[in-house]
């Protein structure tokens, strides 16, 4: 098991299994992204794949390692995978999933709500990386333990909160209530 390092979270599913596609089967999951500055982190991920990748080739998963082998890495480029996604630029990401239900806490390690953990807010997650080999695809996926939210952030949903939709509305209401009022 491995512990990440501050992390932001994008398409967060950890309070209720949800299906990439019609017909999969529902996973629990959170992709997180690794700002590429964050080269010490970094190693620490790439180390921990590169051990699932040979645990996997010395349990026969994989097949037989060689230079041309094609596998799946879960440790992805956002300036590649996802150039259209500002969240994405000068980034890395990795898809976590689990069938089992995640445990999510906030800085306190008390556990949080649906609605304080968002696309967007950053933290940290616990994981573990093995190998796959399911209808001809081979490689390392990326399991997910538990979640922890170190810290809110921009939303990348582009949408906003209810508290700061309405942050303002309450210092106009006393005004637009005499305006009302005058009007009868």
């Amino acid at each position: 098991m491995l512990v990440t390092k501050r992390v932001r979270f994008s398409f967060p599913h950890v309070f209720e299994a949800h299906a990439m596609e019609e017909g999969q089967q529902k996973k629990y999951s959170v992709c997180i992204i690794i700002p590429k500055t964050a080269t010490s982190h970094l190693k620490e991920l790439r180390a921990a794949i590169k051990a699932a990748f040979e645990k996997g080739v010395s349990e026969g998963k994989l097949g037989k390692k060689t230079a041309d082998m094609t596998w799946k890495n879960p440790l992805r480029d956002g300036d590649k995978d996802r150039p259209d996604d500002a969240a994405y630029i000068d980034s890395y990401f990795i898809n976590c999933t689990t069938n089992n239900k995640p445990g999510v806490v906030g800085a306190d390690r008390e556990p949080l709500s649906a609605a304080e953990f968002y696309s967007g807010c950053y933290g940290r997650v616990s994981l573990n990386f093995y190998a796959f080999n399911v209808s001809g695809n081979k490689g390392i996926a990326a399991g997910l333990n538990n979640v922890q939210k170190l810290a809110d952030g921009e939303r990348l949903s582009g949408a906003s909160s209810a508290e700061d939709d309405f942050a303002d509305e309450a210092e106009d209401e006393a005004a637009d209530a005499d305006d009302f009022d005058n009007q009868f």
